[in-house]
Parts: structure tokens; C-alpha cells; sequence
């Protein structure tokens, strides 16, 4: 249920729709890096892992319970993770030592799920958390020192039954998080904390998955799940486009939308499947829809027009039309990411490890191994620098995963 992210940099606009990307760099500064696709820019990477998996750089077993993935900005590794009901901050060097960890307010110790859930945020020597129950902190990126917070409840907004698991997403000056309620996503001034919009419209539950951004020629947009479904509000404003019903009112809305040439995808859980939508200037046209892909916490990436994820199995679909390309159990359920023509998956349970290429032709097992760690895992897997990050449980792995 962790999902989401996020970041935005440089706008690469087309007049047919375009995503918001960012040049390549050894940073993954926010949940599914700096573009918010899940994409690595990563190159050279192994194509096989060899026997028992790649190198063990290093590992920390003191992350604390949580589902949280690892970020990466200037040779630092942050993970959230709760220790004695304290959603804490860590910051590690790139040899897995601690540099700092900081409070960043109250863990998640209710029966449902204890740990941490949103990732962490990194733009302009600044980290931004989201805590379980909807406390937004900013701190110093070098030092933790804490700049400024802000709760949900300011705005109106109150958690659903598993608590916030939204990482904010960086837009230009503001920084963007969805209280829920009548003003359901809200932009702050990402230096002062200061309001600078609250989405209007429309009211919805925050749920569980993140906002991220697309755009039509010249307009920048904010897609995201909500309670009500899936939403769509101007960039700038907050001002609703445009709202479809698919998922309303579901157990838990978990993912968060993909855009990818023209197209808007959305998938959940509990037997509600996915979405495939044509956005417009004031609408959005609905493209196709059924079971084909039914995404509980796992994610989602698109890759020259297709859509590989998690469905139980793991599965690859068309954009354009829905039709199935494969569906095969490498990790069972799980989560998983895209580095240099390769996906690398993630099972949710017994911490299974799996190498795949990414490719609608039926793919074939090309490496597995396992970390320790107990209970569910649903944190994404990470790939930058060369370097693979894992996240089970209180403990965090980094893998050397580069081509010799």
C-alpha cells in the first residue's frame, strides 16, 4: 500500500501529450524516481545474475517495520521505518553507514499493518516525509534539522483505515500532498511550507496512492487516486478537470496512475482490475477497462507501449488495446521496476527476488534470490547507480548489479 512519489524537473511537452521528465542522474530522489515512471536511466547493467544473485554491497538491519522504499540523492540513501512507534528518518552514506536519523512523528501501531508507509521525498537539499497519520515534515536534507510540518487535519482531510501511505510530489515551487475531504490535494510552498492552493470541485478520501504529473501541449496536470476515484485538477490552480468513478468507494485504492503517450492507466485490487483513459484539455475519454490487470500494492510500469505489472503474477498488456500479452508467476505477487531493458521484481512474501527482460515476447527467468524478512513486503525495488535496493521488513539491502 505504499505507493506512490514522485518528483518533477524539466517538462518535455508534445502537443499530442507528453510526461514531465528529467535528464539522467545517479539520483532516485523520490518513490519511482525522478520522473515518476518507474523507469531507471540506469546502463550496462547485468543481464544475468549469476548463481545465489548479485554482489552484497552492504546491508542495515536498523530501518524499522515499515513498506517504504529507499530514495537516493546526492550519495545518500533515505528510508522511513518505525522504531518503538516513532516514524524515523534514516540517512545512510553509499557504504551503508548512518550519517543521521530523525523523528518524523508517531509510527503506525494499530493491528493493521505496523511500519512506516510513504517514501521519501528529495529536491533542493531538502527531505520531505508523509507519516502514517498525515503529518507532512520537511528537513534538511545534510543535516535532518527540521524546517517545517503540517498536518492533514489543518486542511480538512483524515486518513482511511490503513493511515496515509502517500509520498509528496515536487511541482515546480510547491511541494503536494492529498489531505482528503473538500480540499482533497493541496500544494505548499516546498521552502516555507506556506499554502498555495487547495484542489476545488470536487471531495473525496485520500486513499492510499500518490499524485504525479502529465502534460497536454502546454498545460501541466495532477493525476491521483482518490476515494471517489481517479481525479484530475489543473497543476497551477488545483481546479478539477475532470473525475472518473472506476474504484469508488473500493476496499483500497493503492497504485498510482501511469501516463505514457497520450494514454492514462490506472489498476487496484480487490477484484476491481484496470483502467485505461484518454485525457483531454477539460476530459477524459475512456479507452478500455476490465480484469486484465487487477494491482493490489504492487505498481506498474510502461515501456515501449506496453504495461508490465502486478496481477498476482506478473503481466504485460498492451496500452492501446488492454490484450494480454503474458501473464507468468516469477515472484508471485509483488512489486517490481525498469532498468536498462530488464524489470527487476520483487515477491511480497519470502522476500524473492527475480531478473526478467522486459519485453512482450514471453520472457524467461533470468536470475532469482531471496533476502530474509518477515511479514508482507511492499516495498518497490530500486535501481540506480548500478546498484539494486531492497527494503524488507527493518532491513535494507544494496546489490552491485552492474555489468563487469
Amino acid at each position: 500500500m505504499v505507493q506512490v512519489l514522485i518528483g518533477v524537473a524539466t517538462i518535455l511537452a508534445a502537443a499530442n501529450g507528453a510526461s514531465i521528465a528529467v535528464e539522467p542522474a545517479a539520483d532516485w530522489p523520490c518513490f519511482h524516481g525522478p520522473n515518476r515512471d518507474n523507469k531507471s536511466p540506469d546502463q550496462g547493467l547485468l543481464k544475468e545474475w549469476p548463481a545465489g544473485g548479485p554482489k552484497l554491497v552492504w546491508k542495515t538491519e536498523i530501518v524499522g517495520k515499515g513498506f517504504s522504499s529507499a530514495t537516493i540523492a546526492d550519495s545518500t540513501v533515505y528510508i522511513t521505518g518505525d522504531v518503538a512507534n516513532v516514524c524515523t528518518l534514516f540517512a545512510f552514506d553509499m557504504n551503508g553507514t548512518l550519517k543521521w536519523k530523525m523523528d518524523a512523528g508517531q509510527g503506525w501501531e494499530q493491528k493493521n499493518y505496523t511500519g512506516s508507509r510513504g517514501s521519501a521525498t528529495v529536491d533542493g537539499g531538502l527531505v520531505y516525509v508523509l507519516n502514517a497519520h498525515g503529518v507532512l515534515t520537511c528537513f534538511d536534507a545534510k543535516t535532518g534539522q527540521r524546517k517545517w510540518s503540517h498536518t492533514a487535519k489543518e486542511f480538512g482531510g483524515s486518513a482511511g483505515g490503513w493511515g496515509y501511505a502517500e509520498s509528496p510530489l515536487i511541482y515546480k515551487t510547491a511541494v503536494v500532498f492529498k489531505p482528503g475531504g473538500s480540499g482533497c490535494i493541496v500544494a505548499l510552498n516546498k521552502q516555507t511550507g506556506a499554502l498555495m492552493w487547495k484542489s476545488s470541485g470536487f471531495s473525496a478520501g485520500p486513499e492510499y496512492s500518490s499524485c504525479m504529473t502529465f502534460s497536454l501541449g502546454n498545460q501541466d496536470f495532477i493525476a491521483t487516486g482518490t476515494r471517489g476515484g481517479i481525479v484530475c485538477v489543473n497543476a497551477t490552480t488545483g481546479a478539477k478537470v475532470w473525475m472518473n468513478d472506476f474504484c469508488a468507494n473500493n476496499t483500497a485504492n493503492c497504485p498510482t496512475p501511469a501516463f505514457s503517450d497520450g494514454h492514462l492507466f490506472w489498476s487496484n485490487g480487490y477484484g476491481k482490475g484496470c483502467i485505461c483513459l484518454k485525457p483531454g484539455p477539460a476530459g477524459a475519454t475512456v479507452v478500455w477497462q476490465g480484469q486484465q490487470m487487477v494491482c493490489h500494492h504492487g505498481g506498474y510500469v510502461i515501456h515501449e507501449g506496453h504495461i508490465y505489472g502486478d496481477s498476482a503474477k506478473t503481466v504485460c498488456l498492451d496500452l492501446k488495446t488492454g490484450q494480454e500479452k503474458w501473464s507468468e508467476r516469477f515472484v508471485g505477487k509483488g512489486s517490481l521496476t525498469y532498468a536498462d531493458g530488464m524489470l527487476y521484481l520483487f515477491g511480497e512474501s519470502g522476500g524473492k527476488a527475480a531478473l526478467v527482460a522486459c519485453t512482450p515476447e514471453k520472457p524467461q527467468l533470468k536470475g532469482e534470490f531471496s533476502v530474509a524478512g518477515t511479514g508482507a513486503s511492499w516495498a518497490h525495488p530500486v535501481v540506480i547507480g548500478g546498484r539494486l535496493y531492497l527494503r524488507y521488513d527493518t532491513n535494507l539491502y544494496c546489490y552491485d548489479v552492474k555489468a563487469k
